[in-house]
């Protein structure tokens, strides 16, 4: 199983394709269709990079 993506991560990003690399959604699976995956996969990238904003100031 795919671990979830925590806020904490984002000590790992390096690169902007790092961030797509570490964003998984465990349940993608589970969702009733595709565009609510990707939705939460927005969510998941837009904190993450919130997150690097904290640590870059």
């Amino acid at each position: 199983m795919v671990r979830r993506t925590y806020e904490r991560d984002a000590v790992f990003i390096e690169k902007a394709c790092d961030l797509e690399d570490l964003v998984k959604d465990k349940r993608v699976d589970w969702r009733s269709n595709p565009s609510k995956a990707t939705r939460r996969q927005r969510r998941y990238k837009k904190r993450l990079i919130n997150e690097l904003f904290k640590y870059n100031e």
